[in-house]
């Protein structure tokens, strides 16, 4: 089995308790998908120097984030990491000359198990995360993922999960909702660069998108996407979703290589 390479848009934590499309589209993604051996993710909320991974016996949550709904905070999701694989990811990284390491910590983040805890809700498929580093650029994080591309055929998941969009003072922003023309232009550009699989001007999104600044005024919630194009073997890929969550944030996910 060939799994494909996803990129999903996490948006705020509360993306588990509200009732929104993005929500429903992850929870029957999930049931969409052939089941995989194991998982390897990019979350945009584990950062580190360089590229750092991430497989203890097993995970613990980490609620990093606060001022939402009390609920969140009783939310746990906890599945195993698989050393065998994380061993496997080192080679793979080491190979393509990324000197990658260990990272000791048991912590997975809400943009890692956020978006799984509605994929896989039973928290029993292995993870293994690998960090992103937002002192790097797109081309570092689109190698890290076609160095792990060779996982896929062996049922092995790959995804990027950060935000397609990710103006966070301008969801708070009074009347946030009545202008998203900026959003919109920038959405599309992506959709069209990677369905035409353009991956010299994708790679080049924060230059040559428009509104690229504003709707990432930082990179860190876009280089998933690239980390997920990297891991579809720099395929074309295909937009599964697009929705928006307070008003701004866009949830758009992508699949590359095998489609979802």
């Amino acid at each position: 089995m060939t799994q494909p390479s996803l990129f999903v848009s996490h948006g705020a934590p509360d993306l588990l308790l509200s009732d929104t499309p993005a929500r429903h589209f992850l929870a029957e993604l999930g049931q969409k998908l052939a089941r995989p051996d194991a998982i390897v993710i990019a979350s945009a909320h584990h950062e580190a120097e360089g590229v750092a991974v991430r497989a203890p016996e097993r995970f613990r949550t980490w609620h990093d984030f606060g001022n939402f709904d009390s609920r969140l905070f009783e939310l746990c999701y906890e599945p195993p990491g698989d050393a065998a694989l994380a061993d496997e990811v080192m080679r793979l990284l080491d190979a393509a000359g990324l000197e990658p390491r260990r990272d000791e910590s048991d912590l997975i983040d809400h943009g890692a198990w956020a978006p799984l805890s509605l994929l896989f809700s039973d928290a029993d498929i292995p993870v293994v995360m690998v960090s992103i580093d937002p002192k790097r650029d797109s081309r570092w994080h689109e190698r890290i993922g076609r160095a792990l591309a060779p996982l896929r055929a062996r049922n092995v998941l790959l995804i990027g999960s950060g935000s397609i969009s990710h103006n966070l003072r301008a969801v708070f922003a009074p009347g946030s909702g009545d202008d998203i023309a900026w959003v919109e232009a920038f959405t599309s550009w992506l959709e069209d660069t990677i369905r035409r699989g353009d991956g010299d001007t994708l790679l080049d999104a924060m230059r040559e998108a428009p509104d690229a600044a504003r709707n990432h005024p930082t990179d860190e919630h876009l280089l998933p996407l690239f980390f997920a194009y990297g891991a579809g073997g720099g395929a074309a890929g295909r937009r599964l979703h697009h929705s928006y969550t307070w008003n701004v944030l866009a949830m758009d996910a992508y699949a590359f290589g095998e489609a979802a």
